[in-house]
């Protein structure tokens, strides 16, 4: 009797396995029954007391679908497959799973191939659909900002009279001299020099920084002068006829003029010029520095369109499809290599360049006179100034060479065009002798346009004197 009593009142002998605990508290629920635990057992009994069999199962169905997907949500698409209690579909059929309740231990298994469940599959071709990104649609202005009036300016095809410097100030040649205008004060300057003459004026150029302003003379010279004081400070000479049109780089200053010679002068240095490049038979009227200043495009009278590498004294590429004057050129800053280049009243086209390769790429008709190009720097697009007869400016998306805007309000051809300094706003000079500034690019950093306030678009005539 005391021996049955000790062995059942005995303390129970400890297992001899031992139990490894770890630094993390992981509970498992596997044997937890949900539904018992969480779910109102009346609502699946009938007003008898009976158990509604056919309710209970379609909670048990729902209740595992959900369970489902929370594991499906919470630990990867492979959990979809990890029940063992799901029967065994070919992977095509899976409009024909039936999900029930895992009672697995371990949710935390490598598979072979994984398989997303429906409604996972479902939410990703809801994030996978692309909404069309709305962007603010750009306004132009058909009406100028400003309007200068410029007296005596001349109505010259083969001159070049107006440039905007990066200090945002504006150099016009008039009748009687050069005048500069402050883009930031409307503040006018006239240069006071006894060097020029009336009717002298034939071209000018900021150089790229704004400190040196270059102008072209009748006579054949170029004169310098500083920007901050206004003086001469050299005077260049070479040519034998007028000088048209100058372009900058950064160590170089290039002049053409109507005895078809370009010269290449080094402010740096004592001589007038350091390189002559003939190839024109005739004036040139148009010349520009490539973006990377290795290529340097000159246009002439004799319809030829010649392009020249800084290290060589005859043209790399020659082109003669012009009919007529070449005075608008421009490069692009977008593409290495693409030039583009206008013709005169005989040829009324726009033809673009690889001088890369040598060849054309593209040529459109623009339906007038073609006097200037400029390329924006800000977005892929180009600008075009024209003659008789509607003296328009066109807006032109590039590589579409689709119209994006025409503008109109001089009353003669449109033979002066610059660029702003940032890129947005663009100046035009007609024989009518009016300036007109136009907001017509949209900005660097915004993407649309800046200029947006009405009251700053409506006409202010302001003289330049």
């Amino acid at each position: 009797m005391r021996e049955n009593l000790r062995e059942s009142t005995g303390t129970p002998k400890r297992s001899s396995r031992r139990v490894a605990y770890s630094d993390r508290y992981i509970p498992s629920r596997s044997g937890t029954d949900i539904h018992a635990n969480f779910t109102l057992l009346n609502e699946n009994r009938k007003s008898d007391g009976t158990v509604d069999e056919e309710r209970r199962s379609k909670s048990s169905d729902s209740d595992a679908s959900y369970s489902f997907l929370l594991k499906s949500e919470l630990f990867g698409d492979s959990q979809g497959q990890a029940s063992p209690h799901r029967t065994s579909k070919p992977l095509s059929d899976r409009s024909s799973w039936k999900h029930e309740q895992s009672t697995s231990g371990n949710v935390f298994k490598f598979q072979s191939e994984t398989v997303a469940s429906p409604a996972v599959e479902s939410q990703k071709a809801m994030l996978r659909v692309q909404t069309p990104v709305q962007r603010a649609k750009r306004k132009i202005s058909k009406v100028p900002y400003k309007v200068l009036c410029a007296p005596d300016l001349q109505n010259d095809f083969y001159l070049n009279l107006v440039d905007w410097s990066s200090t945002n100030a504006l150099a016009v040649g008039l009748e009687d001299g050069v005048y500069l205008w402050s883009a930031c004060t409307s503040k006018v300057t006239k240069i006071q020099d006894s060097h020029t003459f009336l009717n002298d004026i034939a071209s000018v150029g900021w150089s790229p920084r704004g400190k040196e302003l270059a102008v072209g003379i009748t006579n054949g010279d170029v004169l310098i002068y500083d920007a901050a004081t206004l003086k001469l400070v050299r005077r260049l000479g070479g040519h034998a006829s007028r000088v048209g049109c100058v372009a900058w780089n950064s160590s170089l200053l290039s002049s053409g003029s109507r005895d078809g010679n370009i010269l290449n002068r080094d402010l740096r240095c004592q001589e007038d010029y350091v390189s002559k490049l003939s190839g024109h038979e005739q004036e040139i009227c148009g010349l520009k520095w490539s973006p990377h200043e290795n290529e340097l495009a000159s246009g002439g009278n004799d319809n030829k369109l010649l392009v020249w590498d800084t290290n060589k004294t005859t043209p790399c590429f020659e082109f003669n499809q012009h009919i007529a004057a070449v005075k608008a050129i421009t490069w692009s800053p977008h593409q290495r290599g693409l030039l583009a280049s206008g013709g005169g009243t005989a040829d009324r086209t726009i033809r673009f360049w690889n001088t890369l390769k040598g060849n054309q790429i593209n040529c459109i008709q623009a339906g007038s006179q073609v006097c200037n190009l400029a390329w924006s720097a800000n977005v892929n697009e180009l600008v075009s100034t024209h003659g008789y007869s509607q003296n328009q400016i066109i807006v032109w998306r590039y590589p579409k060479l689709s119209k994006v805007v025409m503008l109109t309000g001089h009353t003669t051809r449109v033979l002066y065009l610059s660029v702003s300094p940032s890129g947005e706003s663009i100046v035009t000079g007609a024989g009518d002798e009016t300036l007109r500034f136009w907001n017509i690019f949209p900005g660097v950093s915004s993407g649309v346009s800046s200029y947006e306030n009405p009251s700053l678009l409506s006409p202010n005539r302001l003289s330049i004197r």
